[in-house]
């Protein structure tokens, strides 16, 4: 018979990979200032250094959205996450052995629905000091700090190096651990009776347990902070903390199954040495990220895959019995479940060598580098093999910096591509996009590439790739100098100025069909559709709305 301890081992992996596995519906643009776009406004003057840089802004004839279904799916995404880390923190070895002896001290002489309430109460009591942990970081670092940190290099490279420290401290390295005074002064309150004993007790628990849980705490609140939702870092909290409060009160009421739970043994170390192997290869996104709005170029998709190859191989050996810590037990045999569990991390190892060589790998394709970084594509050149792309017209502004997806004649600069658009007589395809940006990378190759919504983007409209988060510095005539008076010396800034005022809307990727000759919307804005069909509709009613006129 299979015991939980198993099954839970080898579920472990597939449930830690969703702590980082929801895309961030946004890349938040940095120090945005929103203001209010009345429908009937076709223009809106921006000043200029040295010269005025008007853009112009389109005769909105359909109300712009401001998309709060994809805020709430980001919420929910944040709370999943949570959940999940919250199961998995379960499993760690600071936490799993006080189960039982947490909800006993409940249970002895005490009537079972007393032993309920006061274990429910416990429970509340975790919810609420993780949930307070979450509203501490939007207070101290606020709103705008928030938005700023999915595209901000120097947080990018500190997650990163933040996320090592904590895989180094899973694969045993050394302990993260809080000041011992802290535990004891908390212990010694919790021996108080009543409402305020058990509230001590479950700071007792956040204290004892943060050598375990921090990392994943760490991690999540990395996550949670960068997607740019002012209440991510609270849900994400509430989630992590409700998977932990749920098993006390539950046990509390059927004690009795606490008789069927596994002992603790040298399999809680092997799920930390997992989490380990995952929260190294999360890392690495963080880091491309900064290599990409910097444009250093020399973290390319290659790297990164070859990175991700070895830490996934080392995980599947390590599952093996292959590769040992000084801090594991002896394994004496391999379990059924933790040779499927292998199986699984090599099979996706292996699955991921093609990519080496340009393949697109779909399933992971929103957490790569973009295939356009790649240096031996066979991928791209097959796919477009026998294909005519749109006739390139000379070098485009900012070409030298940004690279179209599926070798797509893209401009990355608004007024230019309007300029293109006019003179072809296309309509305009607005793409508003990050390096950040996790969705965007999997639009690019899971969508894009389809042969008729290809053939769309290439022969009949003009491609404007506009990159919100870029870092690269404006020349003084490109400057601009808002309403506000703020100043926009970036690429991305000027770029997250334009689509926060002129569609209202600062998350990507964001599609705009427009009318180069009256920059009128053709369609509806939209965010991400991985439905193929759904993205043809869209691209297809804009291209009879055009010619309609």
């Amino acid at each position: 018979m299979i015991s939980l301890k198993k099954i839970c081992l080898g579920l472990l992996f597939c449930c830690a990979i969703s702590l980082n596995g929801y895309a961030q519906d946004s890349t938040n643009t940095e120090e945005l200032t929103f203001t209010e776009i009345k429908p009937e406004a076709v223009d809106s003057t921006i000043k200029a250094t040295d010269t005025v840089a008007k853009i112009a802004a389109p005769a909105v004839t359909q109300k712009t959205i401001a998309q709060p279904k994809e805020e709430q799916k980001t919420l929910w995404g944040i709370f999943i996450a949570g959940f999940v880390g919250g199961l998995a923190a379960l499993l760690m070895p600071c936490i799993f052995p006080m189960l039982p002896l947490t909800v006993s001290f409940f249970t002895k002489g005490s009537e079972k629905g007393r032993a309920f309430r006061r274990a429910a109460l416990y429970g509340f009591f975790i919810i609420l000091i993780y949930v307070v942990l979450g509203l501490l970081v939007t207070v101290i670092f606020g709103a705008d700090a928030l938005n700023s940190l999915s595209t901000n290099g120097i947080f990018n490279f500190f997650f990163f190096l933040l996320l090592v420290v904590f895989a180094a401290s899973f694969l045993g390295a050394f302990e993260i651990t809080l000041p011992s005074s802290w535990v004891n002064k908390m212990d010694a309150n919790s021996d108080k009776g009543g409402i305020a004993g058990l509230f001590f007790m479950a700071g007792t628990l956040a204290l004892v347990s943060f050598s375990c849980t921090g990392p994943i705490i760490g991690t999540l609140l990395v996550q949670a902070a960068t997607t740019g939702a002012l209440l991510g870092p609270a849900i994400g909290m509430f989630g992590f903390s409700l998977a932990l409060a749920i098993p006390f009160a539950l046990f509390a009421l059927f004690p009795s199954a606490m008789n069927k739970l596994p002992k603790s043994g040298g399999w809680l170390n092997s799920v930390k040495v997992v989490l380990g192997f995952l929260e190294l290869a999360f890392a690495l996104k963080f880091l491309s990220n900064v290599d990409l709005a910097y444009h250093w170029e020399w973290f390319d998709r290659e790297i990164f895959l070859s990175l991700w190859i070895v830490i996934f191989g080392m995980m599947g050996m390590y599952l093996l019995g292959k590769l040992k810590f000084s801090h594991d037990s002896p394994l004496a045999f391999i379990s059924v479940p933790r040779l499927f569990l292998a199986t699984i991390v090599l099979s996706f190892t292996i699955y991921l060598i093609p990519g080496m060589w340009g393949a697109p790998l779909h399933s992971v394709s929103a957490f790569l580098p973009p295939q356009e970084t790649q240096d031996f594509d066979l991928y791209t050149t097959g796919l477009l093999a026998g294909k005519q792309t749109s006739t390139n017209d000379g070098p485009h502004k900012y070409a030298d910096k940004f690279h179209a997806p599926l070798k797509l004649n893209a401009y990355f600069d608004y007024n230019e591509g309007l300029t293109a658009a006019k003179k072809l007589n296309k309509p305009v395809l607005i793409d508003f996009t990050g390096h950040a940006c996790v969705n965007c990378r999997k639009m690019e190759a899971n969508v894009w590439p389809d042969k008729d919504v290809y053939k769309m983007i290439n022969d009949d409209y003009v491609l404007i790739q506009l990159y919100v988060d870029d870092k690269s510095e404006l020349a003084p005539a490109d400057v601009v100098i808002t309403p506000e008076g703020r100043k926009l010396n970036t690429i991305g800034k000027k770029w997250s100025d334009l689509q926060a005022r002129k569609f209202q809307s600062n998350s990507q990727p964001f599609y705009v069909l427009l009318d180069p000759k009256t920059e009128a919307l053709l369609a509806q804005p939209q965010g991400a559709d991985y439905e193929i069909t759904n993205y043809k509709k869209f691209l297809e009613s804009g291209l009879n709305a055009f010619h309609k006129k």
